[in-house]
């Protein structure tokens, strides 16, 4: 009976020691990815090639590490400090029909995050 005891107690301390080993998922590392809002022109609407574009970037933004692009094209953007962060704004390229503006960025500590709007171009 003791050696069945001593067996159980050996499993559940061992049991317990991996249990332990993995820590929790409060003790992993956080990130906070950079947050996009204030699009222009709004979702789905009809704009003219070569229009005016901006989009508003949180402030734990990397401004170095923002690129746009619209249909595979890189598009060169000029970027503000503003007090809610930055303020990103470029032209559209001469293209037509629907697109997707593309937004990705990291946050200093390299927490990345995309985002974007479709609008059409005529």
């Amino acid at each position: 009976m003791k050696l069945i005891t001593g067996l159980a107690l050996i499993t559940l301390l061992s049991i317990n020691q991996q249990a332990w080993g993995y820590g929790s998922s409060s003790s992993s590392k956080s990130c906070t990815k950079p947050q996009f809002s204030d699009f222009k022109p709004e979702t789905s609407s009809t704009v003219s090639a070569q229009s005016t574009f901006s989009f508003i970037a949180s402030e734990n933004t990397n401004p170095k590490s923002i690129a746009v692009t619209i249909k595979q094209q890189t598009v060169e953007t000029t970027i503000t400090k503003i007090p809610q962060g930055y303020e990103i704004t470029g032209k559209l390229p001469n293209i037509q029909g629907a697109a997707r503006i593309n937004i990705n960025a990291e946050t200093v500590s390299a927490c990345k995050a995309s985002d974007g709007w479709l609008i059409n171009i005529n």
